[in-house]
């Protein structure tokens, strides 16, 4: 029997979710209740003595969309980070009503009509820019859901908008289980040669929880990384290369080992299914593919613009990432005895030739990252360039492992966000951060913002904290540049104020931002603290990660860009009909390899069946946008190096946190969210139009010339 809403806690928005509380059975109930109070406000909105003015028609909109989002992202978030049956099946279940009723939503011509009249009406011109970019942006937004389509037609637009969700679901979840299935069971210490302490414990562990000797080695990033970077049994290295570049896809349990019933995963089947339909989405609205489509809310003007971005930094890259690999398999040729180098020796032997050129490994450098000095050092940062204060706070989680936090500025609460660093096998691989609620201000008051910031590292092990690789620490300064757009608005409305509504080209600028502080040495200085003796990081340690700081950086550079062109590409396909084969996926891959890799995978890696970005994660011909906004984010970066050469005292000491250069960032782009255009808020803060120079310069390659 469904609970009655006064019990039902994801019907409760008078504060935070209540994780203690809700349960898979809440979530039909509650849903059908928002639908329900949405679809009633829309036709009350839509009958014809609605006045057309801002408060009476397009804040209930927003405000009640809110609540239907609010609630439905508590229900998507829980799926993704405790995917266990009752919450996949809770999901699942509601996952076509909700995307059937946007979908309606979209196409729905009498409320597109009123805001059509709305924006040609005198109430319209006596409105704040703002909210005439919000009208502006809705009335765009119903033409991509097919609003203007001929009323025969847009069922079968629905229809495309409720499969695809459900195929990006089904696609997540195949690439969990299929993730979840393989282990690999080492039992004579002897074949662990190579693997570090502290991934072995955490094999040791893994193996205990299963209640089995010797050791666990998973397919979760933080288990098969070691494994690839530092074990010496090369068989162990092949094994596990195969595992992993076949999840999800057709091989069978004879092929890979990967345990019984692999190919019941397989994501072959959906990929070419979601082509298909994103194509015919695409014709539907009068556009030659998909591609297109998706590009027309971001900062690029077309595909071929964005192409040919990525083809001209693939020039400048590629010399650079040939001589990475050239220099590789020298090494691994001359020192390790390997030739020819396969991919599965790659990591490993990179990680060789690192220690050999610099002295120093990633695991050296990790025992100098517990995760409680890695807090207060990220703190620290936030709170030396945005003068806020960050306190532990507290709130229900999902998770034992679950931490919450607040922002203050001045006493005043600004956000409060959710913290899972841990990587477990109900929880979707990656990081990412999104918005659990967004700042608004109406009548009732200011609403302040909550987000939650998601990781996959390893956990404690034998009593020790945690420990972060760099790399590790890169990607907790990335979400957190997300969280702080998020947090750290001063937009007041719904549909701007955050994340909400920014260019998807744009969305990384504040992320890939806060990476950069990571390589600073008054960062570095003040967030290490050995896990063992307390020693900070030394600076010969430092000297020498700087010096390897754009180690392989072309080989890197040119894989981003293989998947980005390989994305845009494959999006702007319109040589196949119907469910595209997944040999046609795999022969555009091979294309845009040929032209812009050095490294070439095996012909029985299937990356596709795993490049959820694309597939399940909204980068559908956007996943350009990452280089795209690394421009962006290293020019911006380039202002607080330019403030700290200026502010250089006589002894050569200087800060890149200057508090005048974070206080600008924070004005000009965190604090505005949509409410103006991506490139207007760069120029504000810059002055100039981007350039490519910083990134280049970055990177190492430093022949440069300016982005246009």
């Amino acid at each position: 029997m469904p609970l009655p809403a006064q019990t039902n806690p994801l019907l409760d928005f008078s504060g935070l979710p209540r994780f203690d509380d809700i349960r898979p059975e809440h979530v039909a109930p509650a849903i059908r209740s928002l639908l329900t109070e949405y679809g009633a406000l829309i036709d009350k909105l839509t009958a014809d003595a609605t006045p057309l003015n801002w408060d009476e028609f397009v804040a209930p909109m927003f405000e009640t969309g809110e609540r239907l989002n609010r609630a439905w992202g508590i229900v998507g978030h829980l799926h993704g980070v405790l995917d266990v049956p009752p919450w996949r099946e809770a999901y699942n279940a509601m996952l076509p009503e909700v995307a059937g009723f946007f979908a309606e939503l979209g196409q729905n011509i009498a409320l597109f009509r009123k805001y059509k009249a709305l924006a040609a009406s005198p109430e319209y011109t006596a409105l704040s820019p703002v909210r005439r970019r919000i009208i502006d942006r809705e009335i765009r937004d119903f033409r991509l859901s097919g609003a203007e389509l001929p009323e025969e037609t847009k069922p079968r637009f629905k229809a495309i908008q409720e499969e695809l969700s459900g195929l990006a679901a089904k696609f997540s979840e195949n690439l969990l289980d299929a993730t979840n299935a393989y282990a690999e069971w080492i039992t004579d210490e002897a074949g662990l040669a190579g693997i570090p302490p502290s991934a072995r414990a955490a094999a040791r562990a893994a193996a205990e929880r299963d209640g089995k000797p010797g050791w666990k080695f998973t397919l979760q990033h933080p288990s098969w990384l070691p494994v690839m970077q530092y074990a010496d049994d090369r068989a162990l290295r092949a094994r596990m290369y195969r595992a992993n570049a076949t999840r999800a896809s057709e091989f069978t349990d004879a092929d890979t080992g990967n345990g019984d019933g692999k190919a019941k995963w397989d994501n072959g089947p959906l990929i070419g299914r979601i082509l298909a339909l994103r194509s015919e989405e695409a014709a539907l609205l009068g556009y030659q593919n998909y591609a297109e489509v998706s590009l027309v809310p971001k900062m690029a003007d077309s595909p071929a613009q964005a192409i040919a971005f990525l083809r001209e930094l693939g020039e400048k890259a590629k010399p650079f990432a040939e001589r990475d690999l050239a220099e590789l398999k020298t090494f691994a040729r001359e020192e390790l005895g390997l030739d020819p180098l396969e991919p599965w020796d790659v990591a490993w032997a990179s990680e060789k030739l690192r220690m050999s050129r610099y002295a120093y490994s990633e695991e050296e450098v990790k025992q100098y990252f517990p995760e409680p000095r890695v807090l207060d050092g990220l703190f620290a940062v936030i709170r030396r360039l945005y003068g806020v204060e960050i306190a532990p706070d507290s709130a229900p989680g999902w998770h034992e492992n679950v931490r919450f936090f607040r922002i203050e500025k001045n006493n005043e609460l600004i956000g409060q966000f959710y913290l899972d660093l841990y990587a477990r096998d109900t929880k979707r691989g990656g990081a990412w951060m999104d918005s659990a609620r967004s700042r608004s201000q109406n009548l009732d008051g200011l609403t302040t913002p909550v987000a939650w910031l998601m990781c996959n590292f390893p956990g404690p092990v034998d009593g020790k904290p945690a420990t972060f690789s760099h790399d590790d620490v890169l990607t907790l300064f990335h979400e957190t540049g997300h969280g702080l757009h998020h947090l750290l608005t001063r937009a007041d409305e719904l549909a701007v104020s955050g994340i909400n509504g920014v260019e998807w080209d744009a969305v990384e600028l504040p992320s890939q931002f806060m990476e950069n502080f990571c390589w600073e040495w008054d960062v570095l200085s003040m967030m290490t603290a050995h896990v063992d003796t307390g020693e900070p990081l030394p600076r010969v340690l430092y000297n020498k990660m700087i010096a390897a700081r754009n180690f392989q950086s072309g080989m890197q550079m040119a894989r981003q860009i293989e998947l980005a062109l390989f994305d845009l590409l494959l999006h702007s396909d319109t040589a196949a009909s119907g469910d595209i084969p997944i040999e046609h996926v795999l022969a555009i891959l091979d294309d845009v390899r040929r032209e812009v890799a050095v490294l070439f995978p095996p012909v029985w890696h299937r990356f596709p069946h795993s490049f959820s970005h694309i597939f399940a994660g909204g980068y559908a011909a956007g996943y350009y946008s990452y280089k795209w906004a690394e421009v962006l984010s290293a020019d911006a970066f380039a202002a607080f190096e330019e403030a700290a050469e200026e502010g250089k005292q006589a002894d050569g000491v200087h800060s890149l946190l200057d508090p005048a250069t974070g206080e600008r960032f924070w004005r000009e782009i965190l604090a505005v969210g949509s409410s103006r255009p991506a490139i207007d808020s760069f120029t504000a803060f810059r002055g100039r139009a981007p350039s490519v120079d910083a990134l280049l310069r970055h990177s190492g390659m430093t022949d440069a010339r300016s982005w246009k």
